[in-house]
């Protein structure tokens, strides 16, 4: 598990990740989850990218961020056209990466106090 530094504030930040497991915080998460420096939602039903729907998204959109990072740890995939226009149409940024680069980004986003919500898939 590779771990960041965290800082000593109350933002919430990914501390560590590996292939089915995230630690954010101090918890340990086995399953999908949507982040955001103040939001830890826990009750994500899909378990992978591709598996999104528009309604599963209420809770980032509530967000209000500027981007949103999705995280896979099946590794590097794409959204189809419909996925991604549910973001565009609010005029959020999207982004689909790989886990790693997913935690890192985030944590970096939320470092220079951008509005990001993550939405990882550690399995």
């Amino acid at each position: 598990m590779r771990l960041t530094v965290t800082p000593s504030d109350t933002r919430l930040l990914i501390r560590g990740y590996a292939e089915g497991k995230l630690r954010i915080g101090d918890r340990e998460i086995t399953a999908a989850v949507a982040l955001s420096a103040t939001l830890l939602h826990t009750e994500f039903a899909p378990q992978q990218p591709a598996d999104l729907a528009e309604a599963d998204l209420a809770p980032v959109f509530a967000e209000n961020p500027e981007v949103v990072v999705i995280g896979w740890a099946g590794g590097q995939t794409f959204l189809p056209a419909t996925q991604r226009r549910w973001f565009l149409e609010r005029g959020i940024g999207i982004e689909v990466m790989a886990l790693g680069a997913a935690c890192r980004t985030y944590n970096v986003l939320v470092g220079d106090g951008r509005r990001v919500v993550a939405i990882l898939f550690p399995r």
